[in-house]
């Protein structure tokens, strides 16, 4: 796969007897962006799913640098303090974070001093910024984001655009699947319901 992030060729899913695409061929250099765009049910999610690696019922290939997957969910614990699911997720992915690190992720989601509070007191827009800071903890060239301004206001939002043009600066790629504006001047636009 040499310097590319992503190669998708011939790519294709059924759920649920309903065909959401096929013959899809996608490519990511490094520093691309690509919006991810269709309607409800069009297999967005899904395709982001499969490239990931969670949903492997397709047809086509998928070769894929090492990834970083925020679904639209927040995927937080809600049990757990702020701080300790960033400490769970580094330690998922090996990485040897210090706790420095992970405060100052906190930081520059907006989230400084709530290190202790447990996810299930936090706002939904404010889980999605613990989630938010889990990208970059490791060195995934790649990222994989489903509807990431799900419950963000307008700074949330732009705090996105910022992650995702440092990634870029730095190398890394982006898929990302969004009903809005991504608000990348440069990233190229794939729509699923052109091709349903």
């Amino acid at each position: 796969m040499s310097e590319l992030r992503l190669e998708v060729t011939g790519l294709g899913c059924v759920r649920e007897g309903r065909r959401l695409f096929q013959d899809l061929n996608l490519t990511l250099t490094p520093g691309a962006c690509v919006a991810l765009t269709g309607p409800n049910g069009s297999g967005k999610s899904t395709l982001l799913r499969c490239i990931a690696g969670l949903y492997p019922d397709y047809e086509g290939t998928v070769e894929a640098a090492e990834l970083s997957y925020l679904g639209h969910r927040p995927g937080v614990s809600p049990g757990l303090p702020v701080l300790e699911n960033l400490r769970w997720y580094a330690a998922l992915t090996g990485s040897r974070v210090p706790v420095t690190a992970l405060i100052t992720r906190l930081e520059i989601v907006g989230l400084a001093g709530y290190e202790d509070v447990l996810c299930a007191r936090l706002s939904a827009g404010q889980q999605r910024r613990v989630a938010l800071a889990r990208l970059g903890l490791d060195t995934s060239p790649l990222w994989l984001l489903d509807e990431p301004f799900t419950a963000l206001d307008t700074n949330g939002q732009a705090l996105v655009r910022q992650l995702i043009a440092g990634h870029r600066a730095q190398g890394g790629s982006v898929l990302c699947a969004t009903h809005q504006d991504l608000g990348v001047a440069d990233a190229g636009v794939l729509d699923l319901g052109a091709s349903g």
